[in-house]
């Protein structure tokens, strides 16, 4: 017995201490990206955790209900818990089961077969403890499979991460597109206020003789046209509400909805470095380099098919003819049975390695492919940032502009040097340059949350 159990000892420590790996060893691959972002700053400063970026308090309280409720979410967590089981069930393939088991066989032997020229019945009960066909795994193959199992959970769980950024991504601009259409509401409803108070004035001034019909026609179409614009941005509103509970997965309290643009507070500025560098902490760049990890462990597991499997069957216990005895002095058995396996000629290993070979080659095109599309999102954002604060500068003169145009023709209107078809130019320029700076505030603070995005962001 002693020796039985230095035999198995010596086999279990050359197992786990002097197995040797034949994967290829792993190197981060070059960047297929230039090394600098556009528009970077000069100091790199980190993106900011999302309770932190999101400065406004009633959106911080719909994201949060998102991230409870969402199915994605729920979805992606239920798959991180399913890949780290099966890296459980991979990883245990490196220690022997140990079953026991309990037996009793009775059988009848014919005279003619029975050494002694009688018919005989014999029995055996028998309890054994014991491994089955465990694998000595000289040559890493079951060590590669678990690495492998391991980096794919690793990657499950950065696509966890990933979810949960484009959902609090997509609640952040769902909700500004909320607010930016309340704001064009609340814009067409004060138009339509003063486009009535207008419209009745001209009626009066035309009924004494003083106006034509066809600035009173004018000031009807201009009128009718607002109450469209009302009509049309009511539904906008209502859909965008239904958005919201659609990602909230719950219907969102209306005191959390905010009532326009101007009522919600800018995301927190952040700083980008200039190093693209930056783009490797995506979830998603993490996830396809820990599935090019998996790769190149898969290589090692097809590697290793090509020399000897060595695999390993052993037990004790007692075993007697009598259930009496199965416990007496002399009723102990054991067994051990090593089996080596050497593959002459199998064609499907050779395919098989082939494939792996195939798939690492798969797997670092997606992940050169993902940091590409991360380099892009990002150069894009920040080309947008930029761009956007020009357009809004512009906007702001061009609005001033247009209230004193509007202004000055009313003026005129009023005293008769001018027709009311300036002033109803002027009225359209100044509606016009209105809802613009609307649109450029929400592309603004929609572009940060896609700069947010982009970079990755944090999960919490």
């Amino acid at each position: 017995m002693r020796e039985r159990k230095r035999v198995f000892l010596f086999c279990l420590l050359i197992s786990i201490f002097f197995g040797c790996s034949l994967a290829p060893k792993y190197e981060t691959p070059p960047s297929p990206v230039p090394a600098k972002l556009p528009y970077g700053e000069a100091e790199k400063i980190e993106v900011l955790n999302w309770r932190d970026f999101v400065a406004d308090d009633n959106l911080k309280k719909v994201i949060e209900l998102a991230l409870k409720n969402s199915r994605d979410l729920k979805l992606a967590a239920l798959n991180v818990a399913q890949v780290e089981a099966m890296y459980r069930i991979q990883r245990a393939e490196l220690f022997p089961a140990i079953n026991a088991q309990a037996g009793m066989a009775r059988q009848r032997v014919p005279s003619d077969l029975s050494a002694t020229g009688k018919s005989q019945t014999t029995s055996q009960y028998d309890v054994t403890v014991g491994i089955t066909a465990w694998e000595i795994d000289f040559f890493g193959r079951i060590r590669n499979l678990r690495d492998r199992a391991l980096e794919e959970y690793l990657a499950s769980e950065q696509g966890r991460l990933g979810v949960r950024n484009v959902i609090v991504s997509t609640v952040a601009r769902a909700y500004l597109n909320y607010a930016a259409d309340y704001e064009q509401l609340k814009l067409s409803q004060e138009t339509l206020q003063s486009q009535e108070e207008t419209y009745r004035l001209i009626r009066r001034l035309y009924e004494v003789g003083m106006a034509s019909e066809l600035d009173l026609k004018r000031a009807e179409a201009l009128l009718e046209a607002t109450r469209g614009d009302i009509a049309r941005f009511t539904q906008a509103v209502a859909q965008d509400e239904n958005a919201l509970d659609l990602l909230a997965g719950v219907p969102v309290p209306r005191d959390l909805l905010p009532q326009g643009l101007k009522e919600v507070k800018v995301p927190r500025e952040f700083a980008v470095g200039l190093s693209s560098e930056v783009l490797l902490r995506r979830p998603d760049v993490r996830q396809a380099e820990h599935l090019l990890k998996a790769a190149y462990a898969n290589i090692g597991a097809a590697r290793a098919t090509f020399f000897p499997r060595i695999t390993l069957t052993t037990s004790m216990g007692t075993a007697s003819a009598e259930l009496s005895g199965l416990f007496k002095d002399g009723s102990f058995t054991w067994s051990f049975v090593p089996r080596i396996a050497v593959p002459i000629f199998d064609a499907r290993t050779w395919a098989a390695y082939d494939v792996a070979k195939v798939q690492r080659e798969i797997a670092l095109t997606q992940y050169e492919k993902t940091i590409q599309t991360a380099f892009r999102e990002v150069a894009d954002a920040l080309s947008n940032k930029v761009n956007i604060e020009k357009q809004l500068k512009a906007q702001e003169a061009l609005l001033k502009a247009s209230q004193d145009a509007y202004r000055l023709a009313w003026l005129r209107y009023e005293k008769g040097i001018d027709s009311y078809l300036s002033v109803l130019d002027a009225k359209r320029s100044l509606i016009s340059a209105e809802r613009g700076m609307v649109n450029l505030n929400l592309a603004r603070m929609a572009n940060l949350v896609t700069l947010y995005q982009a970079l990755g962001g944090t999960a919490d």
